[in-house]
């Protein structure tokens, strides 16, 4: 290993989840365009030497880029054995249908050390409790998209810290009942937007769940993660990484301990007299609104003291 990846991965107080093996991401779509699984190998084998800790697997269509369900079901068999050929770092397969999850489990080699993820369960899912079965009969940890709050008909976006919270409880519950599964091997993820469009107040919204989370002796030993992407989106290129590194300064205070990320990226948390993390947490604290003011008007707000940074 050589002293730069050592010295990226041994300040990382988290686990890191690779995300370049998604259709978001060029490399990955053109390797699935061409069903290069050769391609595919080397990007696994790229995120583990930087010391990724699981590799998302994501293969479902994007806004540039159709996915048909039975090209993606067809390839996992021929996809998820060549990765594991290629490195020994578990697999977080990542997608709303259980199909691709039946799927990709079936042919996915366990070993006593590469304990699978199921990325994600949400109360929106149409076959959840068929993803629940999955999660305790192939023995896999599992993400928990709790954004989404349980409402009749099917799942709501949350819009407060308290229901992320209650959205987390429900959901532990359910899987130490119906999956067995210990906190441990429980994930949330209480969902991260870009903040320079947030004007809805859900970056704080997801810190303060955190926080709520870590206060409740029940979700001891729980995981939370976010997509860490998501927040420096739609700002330049060149302060996407010194944003993404203020929020997991301010989110490793909360109780973050899992990110979903780019390994490529030196993701490390920042002195606290960074220019990113003082801009960072001053739009966030503008962001919380005054007396008599609406959330959007709080939001624009923070998304100005955000622009300081252009």
């Amino acid at each position: 290993m050589s002293t730069t990846i050592t010295t990226m991965t041994a300040t990382r107080p988290f686990t890191l989840i690779g995300e370049l093996l998604n259709n978001s991401f060029a490399r990955a779509r053109d390797a699935f365009q061409r069903r290069d699984v050769k391609k595919y190998q080397e990007l696994a084998k790229l995120q583990s030497d930087l010391g990724a800790d699981f590799l998302t697997l994501n293969i479902d269509g994007t806004q540039t880029m159709r996915v048909r369900k039975p090209e993606m079901l067809d390839f996992l068999p021929d996809l998820v054995p060549a990765l594991q050929e290629a490195t020994n770092t578990p697999i977080a397969f990542d997608n709303p249908d259980v199909e691709f999850h039946v799927r990709a489990l079936s042919v996915y080699k366990r070993g006593a050390d590469n304990q699978p993820i199921l990325n994600s369960l949400a109360a929106s899912r149409e076959n959840l409790d068929r993803m629940i079965e999955l999660v305790a009969e192939h023995d896999t940890k599992v993400i928990v998209m709790a954004s989404e709050k349980f409402a009749p008909g099917g799942g709501a976006q949350c819009l407060s810290a308290r229901e992320v919270y209650e959205t987390t409880k429900r959901f532990v519950e359910i899987l130490h009942d119906k999956a067995d599964r210990s906190n441990d091997e429980i994930i949330i993820d209480p969902g991260l937007a870009p903040i320079a469009a947030d004007t809805y107040g859900l970056v704080n919204m997801s810190l303060d769940a955190m926080r709520m989370i870590r206060r409740d002796p029940d979700l001891a030993g729980v995981h939370i993660s976010v997509g860490l992407t998501n927040f420096s989106f739609g700002v330049p290129k060149e302060i996407r990484e010194g944003l993404e590194n203020a929020y997991i300064t301010l989110a490793l205070e909360a109780g973050l301990d899992f990110v979903l990320g780019n390994p490529e990226k030196y993701l490390r948390p920042l002195e606290e007299d960074s220019k990113y993390v003082t801009v960072v947490r001053e739009a966030l604290a503008a962001g919380r609104p005054q007396a008599g003011e609406t959330q959007e008007e709080a939001g624009f707000r923070q998304s100005a003291k955000i622009m300081d940074l252009f």
